[in-house]
C-alpha cells in the first residue's frame, strides 16, 4: 500500500482478519483507504470454533496458535477488525497493551458498543445514537472487476448459446428472521417460471453454502427446460458464480444475503429482491428488530423524538433491546433509492447512483487518531 504520509507520524496499525471472506473485504477497502501501513494478522480457529461461537471477550482461547500469524509486542495503536472471532483477538491485545492499543470495528459486533473505539456499519444495522458509531449506507466490500472479467471471458463461449436476456438467480438460506422451506423454495420456483415466460430468456441458478439440500432436490426436480443449476458442494469446481456477474443481464438474490445484493448493486445491475417467509417466531423477531428501528432512528425533531431516543438507550442498556439487523428495512432501502425491485417485478437498471461512503469512513478513522 502506498504510505501518504511520514512513517514516524503514522498509527502503528493492525488488521486483524478471520476466515470470513465477506467480512475481511470490508475491512480491506478501508485499509486500502487509508493513508498509512498497516500490517495484517491472519487468525486461524481451533476446528470446533470454525462454525461454533466462541465466547466474547479479551481472551485467545479460540485460535489455533500453530497457524495463526504471531502476535509479540510493539502493540499497535490501532486495530481494525470485523466478526466475532477475530474481535475477541482485538480485544486481547488491547488488554496486553494496557488499553493504548484503540479498535475500530466494521460491522455489527457480537459485544456492546462500548468495548469499541468506533463502530462503523451500514444501513441493515441497527444501533442506537452514540457517539462511538458512524453510520454508512452500504456494506464497504467492492466487486473485484479483473475477477469478474476473467471469469467472464473464460464463461462467455459456453454460455453463448442460451437465449438471453440471461438471468442470475443467486440462492442463499435461512438466516435472523428467515426460513427457507418449501414455501419458500415454491415462491423461488415460481419466479423463475415468471421470468422465463416474461423474458423469453434463460434462468441460471446458484446455490450457495446454506442453501438447505431439500430447496436444492426441489429445484432439481422441478427445472423448467430454459433453465440451468449449479449446485454449491465443498468439492464443486467450475463455479460459474462470477462469471455470472459479469455476464447476467439481471439478478435475482434471496433477501437473506446482504452481501451478494451488494455486489450486484455495485456492478450497476438490474437487481430483484426475493423475500423469504418468516414464519411466527420470525414475525416476532421481525417485530422486534422494526420496534428496534424505529427506538433507534436518528431522526430529532422535537421533544417527542428525544423521549423515544433516551427510552431506546435505556431499554438497550437494560438489554432488553440490542442491536440487531433488519433485513426487510435494507431490502426497502435498496428499492426507495431506485437500485432493486421486490421480485415479480420487472427487473430494471438502476434508477440512482451507487452510494460510496468508503470516504466518510476514512475521515472518521483519520479524526480518531487525530484526537488521540
Amino acid at each position: 500500500m502506498q504510505n501518504n504520509v511520514p512513517t514516524n507520524s503514522a498509527p502503528r496499525t493492525w488488521v486483524v482478519l478471520g476466515d470470513k471472506q465477506g467480512d475481511n473485504a470490508q475491512v480491506e477497502s478501508i485499509v486500502q483507504a487509508l493513508p498509512w501501513d498497516s500490517e495484517r494478522k491472519h487468525i486461524q480457529v481451533l476446528d470446533e470454533f470454525v462454525f461454533g461461537k466462541p465466547k466474547v471477550g479479551p481472551t485467545l482461547y479460540h485460535i489455533d496458535r500453530q497457524r495463526t500469524d504471531p502476535l509479540p509486542p510493539p502493540w499497535p495503536d490501532l486495530i481494525l477488525t470485523s466478526g466475532r472471532r477475530p474481535a475477541n483477538v482485538a480485544m486481547w491485545i488491547r488488554e496486553q497493551s494496557g488499553g493504548h492499543t484503540k479498535i475500530i470495528f466494521i460491522g455489527k459486533p457480537s459485544s456492546m458498543p462500548k468495548d469499541y473505539d468506533l463502530i462503523i456499519y451500514s444501513a441493515e444495522h441497527q444501533f442506537p445514537p452514540l457517539p462511538n458509531l458512524q453510520p454508512i449506507t452500504l456494506p464497504l466490500m467492492r466487486v473485484d472487476e479483473a475477477q469478474v472479467t476473467a471469469a467472464a471471458n473464460e464463461w462467455e463461449a459456453r454460455l453463448a448459446d442460451l437465449p438471453r436476456p440471461l438471468t442470475a438467480f443467486l440462492v442463499g438460506g435461512p438466516t435472523g428472521p428467515f426460513l427457507f422451506n418449501a414455501r419458500a423454495a415454491h415462491r423461488l420456483q415460481s419466479i423463475i417460471r415468471q421470468v422465463i415466460e416474461e423474458t423469453g430468456g434463460t434462468a441460471y441458478i446458484t446455490t450457495s453454502r446454506r442453501t438447505p439440500p431439500a430447496v436444492v432436490e426441489a429445484l432439481q426436480s422441478d427445472l423448467p427446460g430454459a433453465a440451468r443449476l449449479f449446485t454449491w458442494s465443498t468439492d464443486a469446481s467450475d463455479n460459474p458464480y462470477r462469471a455470472l456477474l459479469g455476464l447476467a443481464d439481471g439478478f435475482v438474490v434471496t433477501g437473506d444475503s446482504i452481501s451478494m445484493m451488494v455486489e450486484v448493486v455495485r456492478l450497476r445491475k438490474p437487481l430483484a429482491i426475493l423475500g423469504l417467509p418468516v414464519g411466527v417466531l420470525g414475525a416476532f423477531d421481525q417485530l422486534r428488530r422494526s420496534l428496534t428501528r424505529w427506538l433507534f432512528a436518528p431522526r430529532c425533531r422535537g421533544p417527542l423524538d428525544r423521549l423515544r431516543q433516551a427510552a431506546g438507550r435505556v431499554l438497550y442498556r437494560m438489554r432488553i433491546l440490542t442491536h440487531t439487523r433488519d433485513f426487510v428495512a435494507f431490502h426497502n432501502m435498496l428499492v426507495t433509492k431506485g437500485l432493486a425491485v421486490h421480485a415479480g417485478e420487472p427487473l430494471r437498471a438502476p434508477t440512482a447512483g451507487v452510494p460510496d461512503d468508503l470516504a466518510i469512513a476514512v475521515q472518521r478513522i483519520e479524526a480518531l487518531v487525530r484526537n488521540s
